[in-house]
């Protein structure tokens, strides 16, 4: 049973009122987007560069590796050096072929500063085809 308090016309008035309530749980939402977001938005995760991906490349029949260990020390090939006689030792390995790619291989406790240091010496002795080596991931687990 039904009962028809109003006799007036059939049409609903306009309301002259703003409903917040919406916007109000857009805005809650996006303040809680934002929350969130904005401590994943920081650069403190731990990297772990030596591992790759990345296909292997084909290596040359007698690739030139220069290694750098853990106390900072140089290996040519299998061979210690001085970082003074870096220059000369890769001349005297490549025949003085500059075009010739080196092989950089350094454990993974030096710092990425050392890294870079030894790859501006060889930028400086002529070299500028380095490539890095890293492990495969398929090696790592």
């Amino acid at each position: 049973m039904a009962v028809r308090l109003d006799h007036g016309d059939e049409e609903l008035g306009e309301m002259h009122e703003i409903n917040v309530t919406p916007f109000i749980d857009v805005m809650l939402v996006l303040l809680i987007i934002f929350m969130i977001a904005a401590p994943l938005a920081t650069v403190d995760m731990p990297v772990n560069l030596p591992a790759s991906t990345a296909e292997p490349q084909p290596q040359p029949d007698k690739p030139l590796f220069l290694t750098l260990t853990a106390n900072l020390s140089l290996l040519l090939d299998s061979e210690p050096i001085s970082r003074a006689a870096l220059s000369a030792a890769l001349v005297q390995a490549t025949d003085g072929n500059k075009e010739q790619r080196v092989y950089l291989r350094a454990d993974k406790t030096v710092a990425y500063g050392d890294l870079m240091t030894l790859m501006n010496e060889l930028r400086d002795a002529g070299y500028l085809h380095v490539a890095l080596v890293g492990l495969e991931s398929d090696k790592l687990r």
